[in-house]
């Protein structure tokens, strides 16, 4: 056997998986194959997005002591590669993976690379019959992770099988979790951007904890009905009779897992709090979702569940860990044990990534009422500038309703009516506006379903019943959901493919929770990116280092410092029943209380316009991209090239036009959107002339035009003639890259002069056919 004649898939079934078996790893159970750890970065530009496949991370083999629980990677090369070629490669994937151990192989024998060793040879070349066995990498696994025997029956606990693993930062997550609480860690967080299944990576640490019986009783906290009750329907599924839900302030002790909205288990003075019907110790475990949103306040009903059970272990789950000076989960739960970020996450392909488009509205610039100006009340409109931070707050123009509804719907119009999209206002009462005017802008839609445009706020119950069918991708209705704050944490709306922000924010935790609404991904319905329509600058947040950088701890109280001032809005978010609670702003309409409240005045007759608009992608380096697709297109092309005449050489000189077009496509052009925008059918040459260098550009037909006036095909006679004029033809119809593939010979109306290996033949032989295939582009690109 010439092994260097083999294939890379080839080497590994003949010789990797043999030596892997020869060794004791069970293929049904111990290690699989062609393993792909990412999904591949979407790549959007104009209305078109795509999957990058060259991003895709795919390791050749993951070796698992168990299901869930991997240990190593092996990455295999052909044997024209060295045995270690392919090490790097490996320990690159070994790190995503977190584990110790990453071989290399070309058939011959493996390079061991070893993060174990301590003292010894961290890497070494070793037989193909030197394999290491599963025992050996698991007891070096243990000693590296520093499991104790008793930690050990803990932590390699069964995941909840369902034939499909988790995603590679999902298996990081729980395992790093059931790790720190096998270790006798009581606090512990972990942070995973919205979208990433923090759920069901809740589920699976509770399941091994508690099929291991280190947590016998469980306690899920949320803050939102609809969360728990997704999570019991969905992820804790599986729990089945050992689950039950507290509602209506009843208790019943003979379950093993409890589900909780934080306000069925808290009450007012009159009301004795549910959770001291529960002994201290009662609780093993204790998982609070989205926990930035209070646990870590003092004064908070969820601190004070946790304050109660202090004994059991307390997992904290958010996307967004609150780090300010004045509240800290991270001084509660202590530095996060595992951190999977929304840049990562849109790095691997399991996230959408986004366009921004900001619309600058002329009132929200500055606006000043004339002298004794009266609202729609009678109210006498107090002398000041207004601005972006006073609307729909202290004014109402209701034309700028008007005009925000009249955006929305254009941009509809332009791309998809039926998109699911969320628009963000700043209260119950401009939720309210928002609904009539999209509802008057879209007339058409709404005429024939009333439910085109829902307001689904905490106060509305019609609107509450609809958030299901909202979120449900197999649901047409509602299309358009106004809200305020109900909608910002745990709506699972993976085909929303529009976020409006209307609202003023200011606080990073909830911006980021708002943009996660949209960053699922769900390739059945075409949803791989989103857009959100900016008309309050709240993008300009994605400039602050905060955004997606790893949380700092910046106020650490001592002991007998509190962690937040009383009086914070997270300690009095929601009501206190058991049913879906508005957060802060959702109570009911805006106006203050009587006597002590705010004025807001409301006006008819202000006309509002927009005045500036501007489009910004999600760029490749992870920051936004202000240029529009044609500025972007010239910059890229500009740093390939640093002139036209250096352009045309590198075009003419390329065997294959294909090739350089392929390497523009990956910097994140999209000559087809390009295409559409002239209105033309122009080849990739054309546009990069026009775009870049000024040119003006020339249709393919006409190219193809120009060509059959030169009588180049003069000196072919016969077939070789006529299939030069078709080719010509497939150019005018079809572009470069179908004429330079070998695979147009099989094809009508060239397949009548016979197979390929014929037609080449009616050249001279394939160096004469490719010969006269560069002239005739040559010709076209004259």
């Amino acid at each position: 056997m010439d092994k260097k004649s083999l294939s890379e898939r080839d080497i590994c079934t003949k010789f990797i998986t043999p030596a892997l078996e020869a060794s004791g790893w069970d293929r049904d159970t111990q290690f699989l194959e062609e393993v792909n750890l990412t999904s591949g970065r979407v790549v959007v530009r104009g209305n078109k997005a795509k999957r990058d496949e060259k991003t895709i991370r795919r390791a050749d083999y993951v070796l698992y002591y168990k299901p869930g629980i991997p240990i190593a990677v092996v990455e295999a090369k052909d044997n024209k590669h060295s045995v270690r070629d392919g090490i790097q490669q490996g320990l690159a994937y070994a790190e995503m993976l977190d584990v110790p151990f990453a071989f290399s192989s070309n058939g011959d024998g493996f390079l061991w690379h070893d993060k174990t060793a301590s003292g010894g040879l961290i890497e070494c070349e070793i037989a193909l019959d030197e394999f290491p066995s599963p025992d050996v990498l698991w007891q070096r696994y243990l000693d590296w992770k520093g499991i104790t025997a008793a930690a050990e029956a803990v932590f390699s606990q069964d995941y909840y099988t369902t034939g499909k693993l988790p995603r590679y930062y999902q298996l990081n997550a729980v395992n790093r979790a059931v790790e720190a609480i096998a270790k006798g860690q009581d606090r512990v967080l972990l942070v995973m951007a919205t979208g990433t299944g923090k759920t069901f990576t809740a589920f699976q640490i509770i399941w091994r904890l508690w099929k291991a019986r280190a947590a016998k009783r469980i306690l899920f906290l949320a803050d939102r009905n609809i969360l728990v009750d997704q999570t019991k329907t969905n992820d804790f599924k599986p729990f089945a009779g050992a689950m039950t839900k507290i509602e209506k302030r009843q208790v019943d002790k003979s379950y093993e897992i409890y589900l909780s909205l934080y306000q069925a288990v808290t009450g007012n003075e009159e009301e004795q709090n549910i959770y001291k019907q529960f002994s201290p110790d009662f609780f093993d475990l204790i998982v609070i979702d989205e926990c930035h949103r209070g646990s870590a306040a003092e004064d908070s009903a969820w601190r004070q569940i946790l304050d109660y059970f202090s004994s059991a272990v307390h997992l904290g789950l958010t996307a967004t860990p609150k780090e300010t000076e004045e509240i800290s989960n991270i001084t509660y739960f202590g530095d996060p044990v595992y951190t999977y970020s929304l840049k990562q996450g849109i790095e691997d392909g399991f996230l959408a990534p986004y366009k921004v488009i900001r619309v600058d509205m002329d009132k929200d610039l500055g606006w000043r009422p004339t002298q004794g100006k009266v609202d729609s009340k009678g109210q006498v409109v107090e002398d000041r500038i207004y601005n972006a931070s006073d609307m729909n707050k202290t004014l109402v123009l209701t034309q700028r309703d008007e005009a925000v509804a009249k955006r929305i719907t254009e941009f509809l119009k332009a791309t998809d009516r039926m998109s699911k999209t969320i628009v963000f206002c700043e209260d119950i009462d401009h939720a309210a506006r928002m609904r009539q005017a999209l509802i008057n802008a879209n007339a058409d839609l709404a005429s024939q379903n009333p439910k085109y445009v829902m307001q689904i706020t905490g106060d509305n119950e019609e609107g509450k019943l609809e958030l299901d069918n909202f979120i449900n991708p197999r649901k047409a209705y509602p299309v358009i959901a106004c809200t305020s704050r109900l909608m910002t944490t745990g709506v699972d709306a993976k085909t929303c493919k529009l976020v409006v922000l209307d609202r003023t924010i200011n606080s990073m935790t909830e911006f980021k929770q708002i943009i996660g609404r949209g960053t699922r991904i769900d390739e059945d319905y075409g949803k791989l990116w989103f857009t959100i329509l900016d008309f309050k600058r709240a993008t300009e947040l994605f400039a602050d280092e905060a955004f997606d950088g790893e949380p700092v701890v910046i106020y650490e109280p001592q002991s007998a410092d509190p962690v937040v001032p009383p009086g914070d809005a997270d300690s009095t978010a929601g009501d206190q029943s058991g049913t879906t609670t508005a957060g802060p702003g959702e109570g009911g309409m805006n106006e203050d209380p009587p006597g002590g409240g705010r004025i807001k005045y409301v006006i008819d007759d202000v006309p509002v316009y927009v005045v500036n608009e501007r489009v910004q992608y999600y760029g490749n380096d992870g920051k936004l991209i202000t240029e529009s697709l044609k500025d972007f297109t010239r910059i890229q092309i500009n740093k390939r090239f640093t002139s036209l005449d250096n352009f045309l050489q590198t075009w003419n000189d390329a065997d294959k036009k294909v090739a350089i077009i392929a390497e523009l496509e990956e910097q994140g052009i999209f000559f087809d959107e390009l295409a559409k925008e002239t209105g033309k059918d122009v080849d990739p040459f054309d546009l990069i002339c026009h775009i870049a260098f000024g040119q003006k550009p020339l249709t393919r037909r006409e190219r193809a035009n120009q060509v059959k006036k030169r009588d180049y095909f003069t000196k072919y006679g016969g077939t070789a003639r006529k299939v030069l004029e078709l080719l010509l033809d497939k150019y005018a119809d079809e572009g470069i890259g179908n004429i330079e593939q070998m695979e147009v010979l099989r094809v009508a109306p060239l397949d009548q002069f016979g197979s390929p290996v014929e037609i080449i033949q009616a050249f001279g032989g394939k160096p004469q056919y490719q010969a006269a295939l560069r002239e005739l582009e040559r010709s076209l690109y004259q």
